[in-house]
């Protein structure tokens, strides 16, 4: 059974940083691209950042460059978003995904607040 577990959500001033990290079980982590996908208060699925299989090759949505790094670690089976300067918008849940064989898998969510 694919899982995805997600932490590191929690409060933060604006400025400050965050890492999320999404613990991944079930399936070849090391074979698949893994995403990061947010959703704010009473809005819809928001892409944030893929990684490929490897790490070789990430990709950010344009108001995130800069900011969000993603990377992983594949011996853990984990995929990471360090957040930085943050900014009251980012505030929402933030979703792993794993795209399996055309078949989306997503975990919980962590939240993530940005506020002074």
């Amino acid at each position: 059974e694919v899982q995805l577990v997600e932490s590191g959500g929690g409060l933060v001033q604006p400025g400050g940083s965050l890492r999320l990290s999404c613990a991944a079980s079930g399936f070849s982590f090391e074979d698949y691209t893994m995403s990061w996908v947010r959703q704010a208060p009473g809005k819809g699925l928001e892409w944030v950042s893929s990684i490929s299989w490897n790490g070789g090759i990430t990709h950010y949505t344009e108001s995130m460059k800069g900011r969000f790094t993603i990377s992983r670690d594949n011996a853990k089976n984990t995929v990471y978003l360090q957040m930085n300067s943050l900014k009251p918008e980012d505030t929402a849940a933030y979703l792993c995904n794993a795209n399996i064989l055309t078949r989306h898998y997503w975990g919980q969510g962590t939240h993530v607040t940005v506020s002074s």
